[in-house]
């Protein structure tokens, strides 16, 4: 339902993400060269936005870590675009660091449907935000991260009380200044990146700057859950050409094995490669191997640093 509140909506065109932006002024006679131009300076705002955000994302990352050690799981809910980017980073963990689906969620208002289609009407519902998280097993033991870069949607507002409310490790990203929205949370992050290109359309700088810090977030967590080893992704499962091609490189560059040893190890281990590299490395059988890495909470360096001890 459209609300007819004056006064909500001309607060709302107050806030900081539906101010106009002066440089695209005139935005529609422009040529193609001038607007590309626009959108590629106004894109060097999202990092800074992220770079001055840099201390709650730590304490985020750190605190989230501890959640997830304690086998508590990450959701993302919004709606709209912040909805969709919750889903899209969640949807990431699985093929990217082999971690089972329900470790970190994304919820968007109106569910799979509005991946697609449109669904804005809902972002105004605050009961549907609870039922959702219900739905989910929501407790004290997870991390919620509420996305609205307006910081001021009722799904997600909702979302972020009831989660506090449980006591909930509970995480904010918006993209106004706390005297446009005060939200209910733990952790605040902020990335102000100012009016839009097109006034309002937060897909664009907001979106962007969101999606950096999710993509900093998730990785960062996943790198202290031991899914790391230097810079490569060792946790991943061999299951097409490519990330065999992926595996069999990791292993020749980590171990130094040759590849006709590489293949033979990721058949004896079922195509895992952070296996693979402790059988590679220590020399150990599959059996001791896996109990070694299980004894380590599944850390690879944890474990050669213990096999190197003994």
């Amino acid at each position: 339902m459209i609300s007819s509140n004056k006064n909500s909506i001309n607060n709302n065109y107050r806030i900081l993400t539906e101010q106009i932006n002066l440089t695209s002024n005139e935005l529609d006679i422009k040529s193609t060269s001038e607007i590309v131009n626009i959108f590629s300076e106004a894109d060097k705002e999202p990092q800074k936005a992220v770079e001055n955000a840099i201390p709650q994302i730590v304490t985020a990352i750190d605190e989230i870590t501890v959640r997830l050690k304690s086998k508590g799981r990450l959701f993302y809910i919004g709606t709209g675009t912040s909805g969709r980017l919750g889903v899209l980073d969640a949807s990431e963990c699985p093929p990217t660091f082999c971690t089972n689906p329900d470790l970190v969620q994304g919820i968007i208002a109106g569910g799979i449907p509005s991946l697609t289609r449109s669904s804005e009407s809902l972002e105004d519902v605050s009961e549907i935000a609870i039922a959702d998280l219900k739905e989910k097993d929501f407790s004290n033991r997870d991390v919620l991260i509420g996305i609205t870069a307006s910081g001021r949607t009722p799904y997600v507002l909702a979302a972020l009380n009831y989660s506090k409310g449980i006591n909930a490790l509970t995480i904010s990203i918006s993209s106004v200044p706390e005297n446009d929205s005060n939200l209910n949370n733990h952790i605040d992050i902020r990335l102000i990146t100012g009016p839009e290109i097109l006034a309002g359309s937060t897909r664009l700088k907001a979106g962007t700057a969101t999606k950096m810090a999710l993509n900093i977030i998730s990785t960062s967590v996943m790198i202290k859950l031991g899914k790391v080893y230097g810079n490569r992704m060792i946790d991943l499962s061999v299951s097409n050409d490519k990330l065999m091609a992926r595996a069999i490189g990791i292993l020749l560059d980590i171990s130094s094995v040759d590849e006709e040893t590489a293949v033979q190890l990721l058949k004896k281990t079922n195509g895992s490669v952070k296996l693979s590299l402790l059988i590679a490395l220590s020399g150990m059988d599959v059996i001791q191997a896996k109990q070694l890495l299980n004894d380590s909470k599944g850390n690879l360096r944890t474990a050669l640093i213990t096999f190197m001890s003994d």
